[in-house]
């Protein structure tokens, strides 16, 4: 296995499991800790996308069979969870750090925004571990 490959599989693996992890956490606490861990979140979210995509051009670049269009439905999903979280929980954040926003109110909206990223985020996850064998 050429290093490259390795190497970009585990920081893959690494920063979704976080990013996941993360999601499914504050989706189950009420988003407790949401603010301190926005950003590392979205860092999470940008490695597992920069790192997928360089692992799609290693193994799948000009293919786009059965294997492909799972793993494709898989990436939507992912980019659609950190789109959910950016928008709806990091503007929420940003209104409770103003002081503008209740806090019940944005904490509700950061709620919301982690379960609906942390269930597609589960879709992506299953979609990436089945794809090789549908």
């Amino acid at each position: 296995m050429p290093y490259a490959y390795a190497i970009a599989l585990s920081v893959h693996a690494l920063a979704a499991v976080f990013w996941a992890g993360t999601s499914f956490a504050l989706a189950r606490t009420g988003g407790v800790g949401a603010e301190r861990l926005f950003r590392p979140q979205m860092g999470a979210a940008v490695i597992a996308v920069v790192s997928g995509g360089y692992l799609w051009s290693l193994v799948h670049a000009g293919a786009f069979g059965r294997m492909e269009q799972i793993l494709a439905i898989g990436i939507v999903c992912a980019l659609i969870a950190a789109t959910v979280q950016a928008l709806m929980a990091g503007r929420a954040i940003k209104r409770m750090k103003r002081g503008e926003a209740h806090d019940y109110g944005a904490r509700a909206q950061i709620i919301m925004a982690q379960r609906i990223a942390a269930g597609l985020l589960a879709f992506a996850t299953v979609s990436m571990v089945v794809a090789r064998y549908l």
